[in-house]
């Protein structure tokens, strides 16, 4: 389908880019690399009047260290990230999430910010960023102010973010050394949204779990942060019957539609397996 018609805008600042979406709180939204919002409005599911471009603004890309937290600007597409060694070291599942996003040509254009922002449930990254306790800086016309990635997501294409607020960018704080991570995505084929996903952080101290999260991806309306599943894991050994509880826990908040993916009793059962599968391949990795 042909979107409806709308006014075009490409900012060159984020002042500018902030005062736009100011003057069409209700009528407006920001465009970062499209793959999220242009589908959308072919679908007559999004008719903005005002389309406001935000590929010009230098200060919404790139990838920096502050302290010992990584920040990066909203435009940053999912091939930087994965480009970017120092965050590959520091953040590997970062890098392993950005992999499994849609193929080469939607990561080239797509951004973390977009892919964040938007509240779409089939996003990647959102419950990942739930699990590494990342923040997201919004700005707009009452200034700035930082809201946690796990208080952010309110309902389906339903966020925290005001009218007239931009998303600029992600604060993913240090990590623990030592720690193991697993991102598993079961889907129907390369580019597809996830039938099931899960994200997985873990700690060992000596031969049990110290600490662990557990974000679960496209298994509710919003992305699911699996503290029950996580707290039964605590101090146990990192082996199977450990993890078919945590799964089994998980596969208990989890609430999937029915659609082309399956029934949502199997969507419900798959994210159990990707749990115990992300657990595995975490406290395998775990030092």
């Amino acid at each position: 389908m042909i979107p409806g018609a709308f006014a075009y805008h490409r900012p060159r600042s984020l002042a500018e880019a902030v005062a736009l979406c100011a003057a069409h709180p209700d009528d407006g939204r920001p465009l970062a690399g499209g793959h999220s919002l242009v589908p959308m409005m072919k679908l007559r599911l999004a008719t903005p009047d005002h389309l406001i471009d935000l590929g010009a603004i230098g200060e919404l890309r790139g990838v920096r260290r502050e302290g010992e937290d990584w920040i990066i600007g909203a435009t940053t597409t999912q091939a930087a990230l994965i480009e970017d060694a120092g965050l590959a070291a520091s953040v590997p599942i970062l890098h392993e999430t950005a992999l499994q996003i849609a193929d080469p040509q939607v990561r080239a254009c797509g951004t973390l910010g977009g892919n964040v922002a938007n509240g779409d449930p089939g996003n990647d990254m959102p419950a990942l960023m739930m699990c590494l306790g990342a923040s997201y800086r919004l700005a707009g016309a009452n200034g700035t102010r930082e809201v946690a990635a796990r208080e952010f997501y309110r309902g389906a294409y339903l966020t925290a973010l005001a009218p007239g607020e931009i998303l600029t960018e992600i604060r993913i704080p240090s990590l623990p050394a030592g720690h193991g991570y697993g991102y598993e995505k079961l889907k129907r084929k390369i580019g597809d949204y996830a039938t099931a996903a899960a994200a997985v952080m873990l700690t060992l101290a000596g031969r049990r779990i110290a600490t662990v999260t557990i974000g679960l991806t496209n298994v509710a309306p919003t992305p699911l942060l699996a503290a029950d599943a996580a707290a039964a894991l605590i101090g146990r050994a990192p082996e199977a019957a450990a993890f078919a509880e945590a799964a089994r826990r998980a596969e208990a908040i989890a609430d999937p539609t029915e659609d082309g993916r399956g029934p949502a009793d199997y969507r419900r059962k798959m994210a159990g397996v990707m749990v115990r599968r992300a657990l595995a391949r975490a406290a395998a990795r775990a030092a």
